[in-house]
């Protein structure tokens, strides 16, 4: 079962991510407060992240930090940074702090349903790897 969390305070951004990849993944589930985050994340137990840079506190690059110690704990769990910033500062600074890809807003829906499908799919074959199994 493949289960994505948006990360966006913007509803309007949350609901179009939603409707880009119902068709693609099992589950969506959308959190406009991210100071929820460590809460959702661990009750809601996500495949792949999608995260805002821009927020109000804490903003993402905070969220990448507090999210820094679960993510580690659970092996390979990636971040997808979706933002209307396009400087080398913020690309950067996200993929220090642990995002695995970075796109910029608006969002080609196709390559965002590709990248989160190949990102599902690292992630599948990383727990697979953890457990063992050889499918």
């Amino acid at each position: 079962m493949s289960k994505v969390l948006v990360v966006d305070d913007r509803d309007s951004e949350t609901e179009l991510l939603k409707a880009y990849l119902e068709d693609s993944v099992d589950e969506v589930r959308a959190l406009t407060d991210s100071r929820q985050i460590e809460e959702v994340f661990a009750e809601f137990e996500p495949d792949v992240v999608i995260l805002d840079l821009h927020m109000p506190d804490p903003d993402g690059f905070e969220v990448l930090r507090r999210l820094r110690g679960a993510r580690s704990s659970l092996g390979f769990l990636p971040v997808l940074v979706l933002t209307n910033d396009e400087s080398h500062v913020a690309r950067n600074s996200a993929l220090i702090l642990g995002a695995d890809e970075f796109l910029t807003k608006p969002v080609d829906r196709e390559e965002l349903v590709l990248r989160v499908r190949n990102l599902l799919r690292t992630r599948e074959l990383f727990v697979e790897a953890r457990e063992g199994r050889n499918d």
